[in-house]
């Protein structure tokens, strides 16, 4: 007797390849929490600022949760082919499938689908993950993958990134992507630092964070992309050839980091002149020395009124307010 679907509720069940990262999706789902939360009190900003508040925030948003997903996605380096080739060992067997392989900041995964899926008996749909993360063992993997009897083709990719192989594949790839992985997280937390900063009275700093931020994310795009100039060993798979290129993750965050790092301060909001005398300044501070001085707001709910100077001959500044605290 089944339960459904042809099921045997009490005997082992077949395998599957798995479908989608649970630490990628976790981070989605405390994102999308995050702006589920901020759309409830959206209708609580009164006024033209609610869009400018919808726009920057959900924005931010997204740039952090690009910034920790990437982390956890494979697909940095891909590249598939679909082949006629050996399924395995000490078999003369073949089988039609594509072949996937998607290389990530913390190791590869290995896809093999059969075309159809059901050939020989079986169910060709393997999806397997490799790690070379700090207290994991790649080498160790590899042999367990051995023992379990993996097909060739998953197991033929995986030996070519083992530490021991002459491709040096590992090596070159682990470090790049300790070093990507390193500069993102200072990219994420100068990400956070902006946040804080931009809803203070210090917009100007806020935009340098930004501006570091993208600075940090565009460093771990050239650390990964430094790997690429090496060719890879030449990856045949039957009658066919693996070839690789740049995967979603790569451009996403090149996109992410150019974004951030083309940032300005906000455009000053003129509100008119003011003379050197009607101005306040820290005690103790020359005037001369300020590029931005603090005022008065100029009327309730106008946001932070400060005052740039016109020229540095001039003894005359500009009010503006900033659209960032209203």
């Amino acid at each position: 007797m089944t339960l459904w679907n042809g099921v045997l509720p009490f005997y082992p069940q077949s395998r599957h390849a798995a479908g989608f990262s649970v630490p990628l999706l976790i981070v989605i789902l405390v994102f999308l929490a995050l702006a589920a939360s901020f759309l409830l009190i959206l209708p609580g900003i009164r006024g033209h600022s609610r869009w400018f508040w919808l726009v920057r925030v959900l924005l931010s948003l997204f740039i952090g949760a690009e910034i920790v997903a990437v982390h956890f996605s494979a697909e940095w380096l891909v590249g598939r082919v679909n082949t006629n080739t050996t399924y395995k060992a000490f078999s003369s067997a073949r089988v039609r499938a594509r072949v996937g392989l998607l290389v990530g900041l913390e190791g590869i995964n290995i896809t093999l689908t059969g075309t159809p899926v059901l050939q020989l008996n079986e169910t060709i749909d393997y999806n397997e993950q490799f790690t070379w993360r700090l207290k994991e063992n790649f080498a160790g993997e590899y042999a367990n993958a051995l023992e379990k009897g993996l097909p060739d083709p998953v197991l033929y990719l995986a030996e070519k990134f083992t530490p021991s192989s002459p491709c040096g594949l590992y090596h070159k790839y682990h470090l790049a992507g300790h070093y990507a992985s390193a500069l993102l997280w200072v990219a994420f937390c100068f990400w956070l630092l902006s946040n804080v900063l931009l809803s203070t009275p210090a917009p100007l700093y806020g935009g340098l964070a930004l501006l570091t931020t993208g600075a940090f994310v565009l460093l771990a795009i050239f650390s990964w992309a430094s790997t690429s100039t090496v060719p890879l060993c030449p990856l045949r798979l039957g009658s066919s050839a693996l070839t690789t290129q740049y995967g979603t993750a790569f451009w996403v965050t090149l996109a992410t980091g150019e974004d951030r790092g083309n940032g300005r301060t906000p455009p000053c909001r003129g509100l008119g002149t003011l003379s050197v005398s009607g101005l306040l300044q820290p005690t103790g501070v020359p005037k001369a020395s300020l590029p931005f001085v603090p005022t008065p707001a100029p009327k309730p709910g106008a946001g932070i009124a400060a005052a740039r100077r016109n020229s540095p001959g001039e003894d005359s500044y500009r009010v503006c307010t900033f659209p960032f605290i209203e």
